[in-house]
């Protein structure tokens, strides 16, 4: 849910975010990656390329998080006072790994100075209502201008063009008429809301760094710069491309709730236990179905090729996982090739045994967080700097990037340094 970016304009109050969940510890040490302290010194396979971050929510914030997790330069240019998100600067996941510069781009100035970024950037990702960094002399054509290499990234709910671009949403809109959210949820009841993982982080994020990075490729190969146009509704229809393929072929219905993987199918959805908690079964192909009964202690189950026994499949499974804790049944199936796993709350995840051997979170200054992903064995990512304080870093970081008359720009209040 970034905006500007698709619904704001540079003066419009933010979405609030929640707070995040902190306090579980997990270091990592593998053998291809070390992650754990937060240092200064940056590699990664990105080590090298340089990114200008014009910062929303949401969206644009996760894709310059990947980036800089991926060893990427980046530097975050803040309006003064920041976005107004709820989430305090210490456990502002999304804004780790990159300085924070705060320029007041309504004076020319400042605009002067991010044209002046850009001219050695490798990249620029922005995620404004189409039109917002046109007026502010920020846009495509300008920057291009100044860098014809320039990887200018977009990412936006509806896309730069097309009736609904300027209108304002939010994820649960944009995965809507995409046609990915009316699917998900069980038979007879409403479509259910996946958090905004859809839409904004897969949809969005995900596509907009995959854009950028193929169209750096293309300009380190031809010396020519390009537009990308991330759509968040472009990304989750993209998404849907399985399930579209399935309903062509007729293997999928429009009824919600009716097919193999949206709980239609009693061997491919969630059943409490008798702590209230939950296991997901995930046991499509036969010989792990058969693993699966053979662990829950079922004789003679009902078909699960017949359709018309899914019902009372259901129940028998339902019954059989409430006679057993959570943990009973984790123990249980431990090991096996029933493709069950005990469904784990996002507070304890990093304590469950498998993420705390791969370390797939980490620990830092008390905020249980993602470690970066995915891991490689020749460049190795680490976690840099911790979330920065909008305006924390503009004096050091525009000087790092050559910009040389930072004391009178910091006198005059064209950009700002936090205290």
């Amino acid at each position: 849910m970034q905006q500007s970016f698709h619904e704001r304009d540079i003066d419009d109050d933010t979405y609030p975010y929640l707070r995040y969940v902190t306090g579980v510890t997990c270091n990592r040490d593998s053998a291809t990656v070390t992650i754990g302290v937060v240092t200064t010194s940056r590699s990664g396979p990105l080590h090298g390329v340089r990114v200008v971050e014009l910062v929303g929510i949401g969206p644009g914030p996760f894709a310059g998080m990947l980036l800089a997790d991926l060893g990427a330069d980046v530097i975050r240019i803040d309006r003064p006072g920041g976005a107004g998100l709820v989430v305090p600067t210490a456990q502002d996941v999304l804004s780790r790994g990159r300085p924070s510069v705060a320029l007041n781009l309504k004076d020319s100035r400042a605009v002067e100075v991010v044209l002046d970024l850009v001219e050695q950037a490798d990249i620029l990702i922005e995620g404004f209502r189409p039109g917002v960094t046109e007026r502010l002399g920020i846009g495509p054509e300008a920057c291009h201008a100044r860098n014809p290499q320039l990887v200018y990234g977009r990412i936006t709910g509806w896309g730069q063009d097309g009736p609904l671009s300027q209108t304002a949403g939010h994820d649960v809109n944009y995965i809507s008429v995409a046609g990915a959210l009316d699917p998900i949820g069980r038979a007879g009841g409403p479509p259910q809301i996946p958090l905004n993982l859809l839409g904004d982080f897969a949809g969005g994020s995900m596509y907009l760094v995959t854009g950028v990075l193929a169209a750096l490729t293309h300009a380190r190969t031809t010396g020519e710069g390009q537009v990308v146009d991330a759509a968040i509704t472009d990304g989750a229809a993209h998404l849907l491309a399985m399930q579209l393929s399935m309903q062509a072929a007729g293997l999928w219905t429009t009824e919600r709730g009716t097919n193999l993987l949206d709980t239609g199918a009693p061997y491919y959805d969630v059943y409490e236990t008798s702590d209230g908690r939950w296991m997901s079964v995930g046991a499509l192909e036969p010989r792990f179905y058969e693993v699966l009964v053979s662990v829950l202690g079922l004789e003679d189950p009902p078909d699960r090729n017949d359709l018309a026994q899914w019902p009372e499949l259901r129940k028998v499974l339902a019954e059989t996982f409430a006679s057993k804790t959570q943990s009973e049944w984790a123990e249980l199936f431990d090991g096996t090739d029933a493709c069950v796993a005990p469904v784990i709350p996002m507070h304890e995840a990093a304590q469950h045994p498998h993420n705390a051997a791969r370390g797939t979170y980490v620990d830092e200054g008390g905020v249980t967080q993602p470690a970066p992903a995915p891991r490689f064995s020749g460049t190795p990512t680490t976690l840099t700097t911790p979330p920065a304080k909008p305006g924390a870093n503009t004096a050091e970081a525009l000087a790092a990037w050559g910009i040389t008359d930072v004391d009178q720009l910091l006198a005059d209040g064209v950009a700002i340094q936090a205290d």
